[in-house]
């Protein structure tokens, strides 16, 4: 993940962090701070699913466009790729767009983006050949073989990002459109006990309520590089 981004032009002062606990401070202690954005990874539930459909029925389909959007969100309509629809989210969102180094693809990605409505945005995604490439550089660098854009993968990927309105958004491709989640004070980050509590804490809670939930998860936090 950390390499995908620096490929696509990310600062390589900011890289992704492995989140062990939600919990446990001595733990959280381990990551760098402040966090900007979270990457939740989860299996598919039931409960998950009746959730979203839930929520997603009472919402109108997302039409925002422009510089004045408080978040960029994609609409997701490649398959076997919400991995790259969350790290998009994370990095194209809040103060980490100040960070992306000029002329690379995710900064001309967001030139591009920002004046086009969701599918237009989606359209742009399928075209681009330099995140393809970067894309496909970043996933042969790993250790499992990358699936097939048409193979069923129960694993999802929701991004939590705070916005430079200090509002806490959930980016997700598969939704209806960015949902807020609730309102962040100056200086708290993704991590903060709030954050977490409007967001990975709350997916967890739901299939712990469902009874027989789905518990396996693993978290990623875009933060300061070690090196």
């Amino acid at each position: 993940m950390s390499s995908l981004v620096h490929k696509l032009g990310l600062s390589s002062g900011l890289s992704w962090h492995d989140v062990y606990s939600l919990d446990d401070p001595s733990l959280l202690a381990f990551v760098p701070r402040p966090a900007h954005a979270l990457l939740l990874v989860f299996p598919v539930s039931s409960a998950y699913e009746k959730a979203r459909h839930e929520e997603d029925k009472y919402l109108p389909d997302y039409s925002g466009t422009g510089p004045e959007e408080e978040v960029l969100w994609f609409k997701q309509t490649i398959g076997n790729a919400c991995g790259l629809m969350g790290l998009l989210h994370a990095a194209c969102n809040g103060m980490i767009r100040d960070l992306i180094a000029p002329s690379t693809p995710l900064s001309n990605l967001i030139t591009d983006a920002l004046p086009l409505d969701p599918i237009s945005r989606s359209k742009l995604l399928e075209t681009s050949d330099s995140l393809a490439t970067a894309h496909a550089s970043a996933a042969a660098e790993g250790d499992t073989t990358a699936p097939a854009a048409d193979e069923r993968v129960d694993l999802h990927y929701v991004a939590f990002v705070k916005s430079v309105k200090n509002n806490l958004w959930e980016l997700d491709g598969g939704r209806k459109g960015p949902l807020i989640r609730g309102k962040l004070e100056d200086g708290e980050d993704v991590l903060g006990e709030k954050a977490l509590e409007l967001g990975p804490k709350r997916f967890l809670r739901r299939e712990e309520e469902a009874g027989g939930g789905e518990l396996r998860f693993s978290l990623l936090a875009l933060g300061p590089s070690l090196e």
